[in-house]
Formats: C-alpha cells, sequence, structure tokens
C-alpha cells in the first residue's frame, strides 16, 4: 500500500473502470472534539464511515441491499493517516472512492478535506463479503456485487 499523498492506496487493474467517487459536506460538532477543541482522532473513522454509507446508496451497496441479499461486509483493515487536525465548527469534506476488484471484497479510499482544500486526513478500508447467516467469507462475488460491477462498467456511476 502506498500512502494517500499524491497516489492512491490500491493499484489499479488495467482495463477496470475509473472509481465510483462521492463527496459529503460536514461541520464539525462540539460532541466530536476533544479538550483542545480539535477532533478526537478515534472520530475519523466514522467520518469514513459517513462517505461509505453515501457511496453505498450511490452503487446499490447500501446497508439495507446487503441485508436483502444475505449478506455483510465487515471491515477488516482500516488505515488511517492523519496530516492537519479539524477543529472545532470547521467545515469539511469527506470523499470516498470505491476501487474496482475482481475478488468479493471492497476497497475505498477516504479522504478529509479542510475548507481551504488541504488534505486532513485519508485512508482507506477493506470489507470482504460474508454470509449473514452463517459468517462464511463468499470465495465467488455474490450477485449484488456483480450487478454492481455491471452498472460501473456501464458507466452508470459517471
Amino acid at each position: 500500500m502506498k500512502k494517500r499523498r499524491g497516489t492512491s492506496y490500491f493499484e489499479r487493474i488495467d482495463g477496470a473502470p475509473d472509481p465510483v467517487a462521492v463527496s459529503v459536506k460536514r461541520r464539525v460538532t462540539f460532541s466530536e472534539v476533544d479538550a483542545m477543541a480539535i477532533v478526537w482522532h478515534g472520530r475519523y473513522a466514522l467520518y469514513f464511515e459517513d462517505g461509505s454509507a453515501e457511496l453505498g446508496r450511490r452503487c446499490g451497496l447500501s446497508y439495507r441491499d446487503f441485508y436483502h441479499a444475505g449478506l455483510r461486509a465487515p471491515i477488516v483493515t482500516c488505515h488511517i493517516e492523519y496530516f492537519r487536525p479539524l477543529q472545532l465548527d470547521e467545515e469539511f469534506t469527506i470523499t470516498a472512492a470505491l476501487i474496482w476488484d475482481d475478488g468479493a471484497r471492497l476497497n475505498t479510499e477516504y479522504a478529509l478535506y479542510k475548507e481551504d482544500g488541504s488534505l486532513a486526513t485519508s485512508g482507506y478500508t477493506v470489507q470482504v463479503l460474508t454470509n449473514y447467516k452463517t459468517g462464511e467469507v463468499c470465495i465467488v462475488s455474490p450477485e449484488l456485487l456483480e450487478t454492481c460491477r455491471r452498472r460501473w462498467r456501464a458507466g452508470e456511476f459517471s
């Protein structure tokens, strides 16, 4: 994996479609900061989740979609890099990008940008798809993910 500054975390597969990306605007609230009025480090994973949830809604991979398909998508890796702290009442933008992978997994890259456009935080998550009832990891990509990929290749997310 590479650091986010100037490059991506996941290698791109030749011939794969460009990442699907979304942006979400937020403002830091009082409950998210520590005594120094900066965002507590553990909160950044929740900001990533805000971006991930919006990305899932856009791609047909929302929590509701997983539930109806009998799937779960637990995070097996979460990596966060901190560059500039966010502060109380500061507005920022969360970007989340789903990166193409041929396996039964979701590779997502995140970046949090301050109002001036500077990078505050970046990171990534890896989620594997599992059977909801048994918890077994899907070896073959389930139909829900294949449907997403067909739509992605057709350019529906551009």
